[in-house]
């Protein structure tokens, strides 16, 4: 369990906070590249570290994140017009650059010194991986842009999407992490004894510190001298990836590839989760077909959401729609789908979970090893050099596993090429 005041400085991410300035030495997700469609289209909302933004795409194609309210009278500038490279607030007509100079002050005399001093907060940005990413912190602690091998893999070969997630990010991360709870919570057919999960429903845990986060090995009991084996990658401070390279459970045939989730804080009791997935190497294209298949058996298909929006139609005020029969005679929990039923138990704990209250045992290793590798950084954010993680270099060449091994064989030795990208 937690002290209180640590639950405190984990879970807080706005300005000034603990975690809010250790996310903030991080590149983060802002929104999906496809939500900027087109040059100088409509501007779009981002609410991100409890900060108020707005995303546009430019006349150069570019994209700009810039404070919410115009530094003027703070007219709210998605209002704004879209034009000639900048945004211009429709209150006085003060244009603001995607870097957040202001190009125009019409309202005011022409040669007004005024126009150099005001600027308007912008945070840099880059695109890669169908994600547009930003960073909030000093400028000169900023590091190179991520560079995760999903992010390298072509658009063919890999898919992104984003669901809205109505608690902390902590606890939605922390069920990411939590390998056990896959025996229980998202057994969708608890008659088949022949499934691992259901075989051995106590994953044996191994947490190896990395310089970028952690992996960590979860070993199952499988046929009579067989281990199932799954490798997964924590990259702090919000990621992470698991392997899907075997058969999937019930037979049906799966195409080798990873995925992932990377839990974003929109602030402190929301928040955005990526959903990630990409192909083992070329010969592996993720067709949009095949890929809206395993998002939609996942209950985050396009037919899940509240229309214009990411959230889910299965929810809170609904029950995420249980159903008790089929909880008694088919599926662990009567919730379809696997996203909504982690949704169920994360959102479930209310806002931000009290972790003082807890009793945590051996399957929390990763658990507990994430919070205190987050702990750590927070200690050492005036340190020199970047935080763990943040630096591309130290995460562009991992990849997570997952195979059956014999009893015999040591899984570091049988996957060491296997844990390093390909892309």
């Amino acid at each position: 369990m937690l002290r209180r005041e640590d639950n405190e400085k984990l879970t807080r991410v706005g300005p000034g906070t603990p975690m809010g300035e250790l996310m903030r030495r991080y590149w983060q997700p802002a929104l999906l590249s496809n939500e900027l469609p087109e040059i100088d289209g409509a501007p779009v909302r981002v609410r991100l570290l409890a900060e108020d933004l707005i995303a546009f795409r430019d006349s150069e194609g570019k994209v700009g994140l810039v404070d919410a309210f115009c530094p003027h009278r703070r007219a709210p500038m998605f209002f704004g017009r879209n034009e000639e490279c900048g945004l211009r607030c429709v209150y006085h007509g003060w244009k603001f650059d995607r870097h957040g100079n202001c190009t125009d002050m019409p309202s005011e005399p022409a040669g007004t010194p005024l126009q150099a001093k005001v600027k308007i907060k912008a945070y840099p940005c880059v695109e890669k991986g169908g994600v547009v990413w930003t960073y909030m912190g000093p400028p000169e602690r900023m590091p190179g842009p991520p560079d995760y091998e999903w992010l390298r893999a072509p658009e063919t070969h890999r898919f992104v999407s984003r669901t809205f997630e109505d608690c902390n990010w902590l606890q939605a991360l922390e069920g990411g992490l939590d390998t056990a709870h896959s025996s229980f919570a998202h057994n969708n057919d608890i008659s088949n004894r022949n499934m691992p999960r259901n075989q051995d429903k106590a994953p044996r845990l191994d947490v190896e510190l990395t310089d970028y986060g952690y992996n960590y090995v979860s070993t199952r009991k499988s046929e009579p001298g067989t281990n199932y084996i799954r490798v997964y990658q924590y990259v702090m401070p919000w990621q992470q990836m698991r392997g899907n390279i075997i058969k999937i459970e019930g037979g049906k045939s799966n195409k080798p590839k990873f995925d992932g989730h990377l839990w974003v804080p929109i602030d402190d009791v929301s928040t955005n989760v990526y959903n990630m997935m990409y192909g083992y190497d070329e010969s592996v294209t993720l067709e949009p077909d095949y890929v809206w298949d395993l998002e939609s058996r996942a209950g985050r298909g396009k037919e899940h959401f509240i229309s214009g929006t990411y959230r889910l139609k299965q929810n809170a005020s609904n029950d995420y729609l249980i159903d008790r029969h089929v909880q008694k005679t088919q599926t662990f929990t009567g919730i379809a789908g696997v996203n909504t039923q982690d949704f169920a138990l994360q959102e479930g704990m209310g806002a931000i979970v009290d972790r003082s209250q807890e009793n945590l045992g051996t399957s929390d290793k990763a658990i507990v090893a994430m919070r205190r590798q987050l702990m750590r950084a927070i200690d050492n954010l005036d340190a020199p050099g970047f935080p763990p993680g943040a630096d591309p270099a130290t995460h562009r060449n991992i990849r997570p596993h997952d195979n059956y091994l014999s009893e015999k064989e040591d899984w570091r030795e049988a996957f060491a090429g296997e844990l390093q990208a390909k892309w």
